[in-house]
């Protein structure tokens, strides 16, 4: 029985191999594409085709496409595919046929490039499914790439979202997200961790807004000289007064809280929940009612620093409770959300806030970035091993917990114009 389940285990596993095998070297053969300029000035008639809401502007350019770019391609995947039946050959020769299936695999997508690029409309709407208009159902998926990932090499950025099938080349190469050109507002400018995400974000070639509770401008230090960074002032209480601005921000990245350490009065009770819960709450729910169009839910985000603080102690209890009731209200937000939320677990990093902090706000801010260019959705930056344990395994069953006994929401479907329905955000105070 044993030697059975090993065989079974063997032979999935050249199986599997060998399709990822061909699908790095198509990422791998795309990447190139855009860096070698012979391989490019074929490439480029995939990128002539497309209009922005992925109808093709010419049938002959849609043909040519698939016989410049996409049969080479096909081609090269052909070949290097015998790469993973020649090593099985030599390691496992009984499972050689197994590690074919990445020939076979690619052989599927050769006869579906020939059958596009002979005029099959039945070949195109069955097989370019990550071309095909529409209105979007779902945001960038994190695994698999859909058409709103794939949207965004054609009309992001087309340095980034390389992959063809699975995302994992661009979270290694950390082109999974692109913010060269995106207007990115970060709350809670005016502290530590604020300036340093403005600072690398800024060097990241974002456009960033400062959105502080200080009615003083935010300034940067940028290779020794000082940059004035737009800001704008606004209170807790009055987020609605930002709603116009939203309109205009790509990424918002919620920072701002408070720590009363070890006060438990009712007033910094109802502070607490106010600044560092409700007021994030409402300052995403106005930024969700912006997302309307494809292009919207393809490339807007919402960032929310939720903190170590949902998985274990801050020695401060109602920072604790109210950046735990923050964590657990975007884990449900997030399974309907119009757009990609990414949540920020930091560990204690050093600021106003927290001055017995241990690590440097720079470098978080640093990782923060990174971590986000990989397309990492529970973004975690902590010395406490644990948090890296815990965290995933809390928000595995919350979301779980969430997903069984609450109702679901979905998209528009009905155009890529097709807003959303509004929510109108009360505010009191």
């Amino acid at each position: 029985m044993m030697s059975v389940w090993i065989a079974a285990v063997t032979c999935t596993a050249w199986i599997v191999g060998s399709v990822l095998w061909v699908e790095l070297v198509r990422d791998a053969y795309h990447v190139l594409a855009h860096r070698v300029p012979f391989l490019y000035r074929q490439h480029v008639w995939h990128h002539r085709v497309f209009r922005r809401d992925l109808t093709f502007a010419s049938a002959e350019i849609y043909c040519k496409a698939q016989w410049h770019n996409d049969l080479p391609e096909c081609l090269v995947m052909l070949l290097l595919s015998f790469g993973a039946w020649y090593l099985c050959y030599w390691q496992t020769p009984a499972y050689q046929w197994a590690a074919l299936a990445g020939t076979a695999y690619t052989m599927m997508f050769l006869v579906s490039c020939i059958a596009r690029g002979s005029g099959s409309e039945w070949a195109r709407e069955t097989t370019d499914l990550t071309h095909m208009p529409g209105a979007f159902t779902s945001p960038p998926a994190r695994w698999f790439v859909n058409r709103t990932y794939h949207w965004r090499h054609h009309f992001d950025d087309d340095n980034a979202y390389f992959c063809g099938t699975f995302t994992l080349v661009d979270k290694l190469m950390g082109t999974a997200l692109a913010l060269k050109g995106k207007t990115i507002a970060v709350t809670g400018a005016s502290g530590t961790l604020g300036r340093s995400l403005l600072l690398h974000l800024h060097q990241a070639g974002a456009k960033v807004i400062a959105l502080s509770s200080k009615s003083a401008p935010v300034t940067l230090n940028v290779d020794g000289k000082t940059l004035a960074v737009k800001t704008v002032s606004w209170q807790v209480g009055q987020e609605a007064d930002l709603s116009q601005l939203l309109e205009k921000v790509d990424i918002l990245i919620l920072n701002h809280g408070i720590n009363v350490h070890g006060e438990r009065t009712p007033e910094a009770i109802a502070r607490s929940y106010e600044v560092n819960t409700f007021s994030a709450w409402r300052l995403m729910e106005l930024f969700l009612a912006t997302v309307r169009t494809n292009e919207d839910i393809a490339t807007k985000e919402v960032w929310v620093n939720t903190s170590e603080a949902e998985v274990s102690p801050a020695v401060s209890p109602l920072y604790e409770l109210s950046k735990r009731t923050l964590g657990d209200l975007i884990t449900l937000r997030r399974l309907d959300a119009p757009c990609v939320i990414r949540k920020v677990i930091l560990g204690p990093f050093k600021s106003n806030l927290n001055p017995i902090g241990v690590m440097n706000g720079d470098r978080v801010a640093k990782q923060i970035i990174a971590l986000a260019k990989r397309d990492i959705r529970n973004i975690i930056v902590t010395i406490n091993p644990l948090t890296y344990i815990l965290f995933p395994l809390k928000e595995f069953f919350i979301s779980l917990y969430f997903r069984l006994f609450s109702r679901s929401g979905s998209l528009s479907a009905s155009g890529d114009r097709a807003e959303l329905p509004k929510l109108k955000v009360g505010i009191k105070g």
